[in-house]
C-alpha cells in the first residue's frame, strides 16, 4: 500500500512539474474563481443562486474584460499600458458629444472609438519600440493627455439623449435556462448586454491568435527573451509595436463597450481601470516579466475582481475600501504564487 501511494504521489508531482508556467497558473485562478464562487453561493445564497447575478458580473465588468486582453498582450511581451483608462474615457465623451450635441450617426460614432484608440497604441507603440523610451513613461504620459483631453472636449458629465444609440444600448440578449422566478411568480429571462457579446468575442479571437499563430508565438518570444527571439529572426521592434497598436485598437472597442454601458460622457469615467485590467491580468496568470500568460486567465481574473465585489457588496460592505482591500489581498496572493513559481523554475 505505501508503494501504491508512494507511486500516486509521484506520479501527481511529476505532472505538476511537467506543467508549463502559463498552464500551473491558469490553472490556479480557474480553482480559485470557482471555490470564490460557490462558497459565496453556499455561505451567501441568495442572489449568487440566480443564473442573472453571474451574467450582472459579465454585464459591468465586458469593457474590463477587454482592455484586460489588451493588458495582457503588452505585458506577454514585456511592457506596461497604464493608458488605457484614459483612453476609454477620452472615448466615452468624444462619442457622446458627436451624437447627443453633433446629433451623429451610430457607425461614425464607433470609428471615431477605433480612431482614438489605433492613434494612441501607434504613437505609444512607435515611442516605446522605435525609440526604446521605456513602456511606462510614455503610457503615463498617455493617460494624463488622455485625461486632459477629456475635459477640454468636454467638462461637464452628461446623459446621452441620442434615441438610436438609447436603442442600441439598451439591447438585451436573453440566454435561456438561467432566468428565475420573483416573488411574484412571475418568471424573468437572464439577459446579457451587447457588449458581453463583444468581449467574449475578443477573447476568442485573442486565444486564438496566441494559441495557433506566428504573430501570437512571437509576442511570447519577444517577452520570454529579446535576443533570443532576435537569433530567430523575429522582428522586434515591429512586434513590440504590433503589441501596443492592438491594445490601442482594444481599447477603442472597450472604450464603445463603456460608453454603451454607461451612456454617458463624463471625465471621471474608468477612473483607475487601467489598474483593473492589470491586476486582472496579474491574477489571471500573467507575468510582468513578460513571456508568460493567456487570455482565458484574464479573462477568469475579470470575473474573480468582479466576484470579489458582489461578494463585499452583498455582505453589506458597499464602503469602496473594503473591496480595495480585498482586491489587493487577492493580487499579493497572486504575486507571491508568481514568486513561488518562478523559484521553482530556477531550481529545475
Amino acid at each position: 500500500m505505501s508503494n501504491n501511494k508512494s507511486n500516486t504521489s509521484g506520479g501527481f508531482m511529476d505532472k505538476l512539474n511537467n506543467l508549463t508556467d502559463t498552464n500551473l497558473l491558469l490553472t490556479i485562478t480557474i480553482v480559485v474563481f470557482f471555490l470564490m464562487y460557490i462558497a459565496a453561493m453556499i455561505f451567501q445564497g441568495g442572489a449568487f443562486l440566480k443564473g442573472q447575478s453571474f451574467l450582472n458580473i459579465l454585464n459591468s465588468n465586458s469593457t474590463l474584460i477587454i482592455l484586460a486582453c489588451g493588458l495582457s498582450l503588452v505585458m506577454i511581451t514585456g511592457g506596461i499600458d497604464i493608458s488605457v483608462g484614459g483612453v476609454t474615457a477620452l472615448i466615452s465623451m468624444c462619442c457622446a458629444v458627436y451624437l447627443d450635441l453633433k446629433g451623429g450617426n451610430i457607425f461614425v460614432s464607433i470609428l471615431v472609438a477605433l480612431a482614438i484608440g489605433l492613434a494612441f497604441g501607434a504613437v505609444q507603440g512607435f515611442l516605446v519600440a522605435y525609440l526604446d523610451i521605456q513602456p511606462f513613461i510614455i503610457t503615463l504620459a498617455g493617460m494624463f493627455f488622455a485625461r486632459g483631453m477629456t475635459t477640454i472636449v468636454h467638462s461637464e458629465p452628461f446623459n446621452v439623449a441620442h434615441e438610436a444609440f438609447n436603442e442600441l444600448k439598451n439591447t438585451r440578449i436573453i440566454v435561456p435556462g438561467l432566468g428565475s422566478v420573483n416573488r411574484r411568480g412571475d418568471y424573468i429571462d437572464a439577459y446579457v448586454e451587447i457588449g458581453v457579446i463583444v468581449a467574449i468575442i475578443v477573447v476568442i479571437l485573442m486565444f486564438c491568435m496566441f494559441r495557433w499563430t506566428k504573430l501570437g508565438r512571437s509576442f511570447y518570444a519577444v517577452g520570454g527573451n529579446q535576443q533570443s527571439a532576435l537569433m530567430l529572426g523575429i522582428n522586434v521592434k515591429r512586434t513590440r509595436f504590433l503589441s501596443h497598436l492592438i491594445c490601442g485598437l482594444l481599447a477603442g472597442i472597450g472604450g464603445y463597450v463603456y460608453f454603451l454601458h454607461v451612456g454617458s460622457g463624463s471625465p471621471s469615467h474608468a477612473t483607475a481601470m487601467e489598474m483593473d485590467a492589470i491586476a486582472s491580468s496579474i491574477i489571471g496568470g500573467t507575468m510582468l516579466t513578460g513571456g508568460v500568460g493567456n487570455i482565458i486567465g484574464t479573462f477568469f481574473g475579470v470575473l474573480s475582481l468582479g466576484t470579489i465585489q458582489a461578494i463585499v457588496a452583498s455582505a453589506g460592505l458597499g464602503e469602496a475600501w473594503w473591496t480595495g482591500i480585498t482586491r489587493a489581498a487577492m493580487l499579493c496572493l497572486f504575486l507571491v504564487i508568481q514568486s513561488l513559481i518562478m523559484a521553482r523554475k530556477k531550481k529545475a
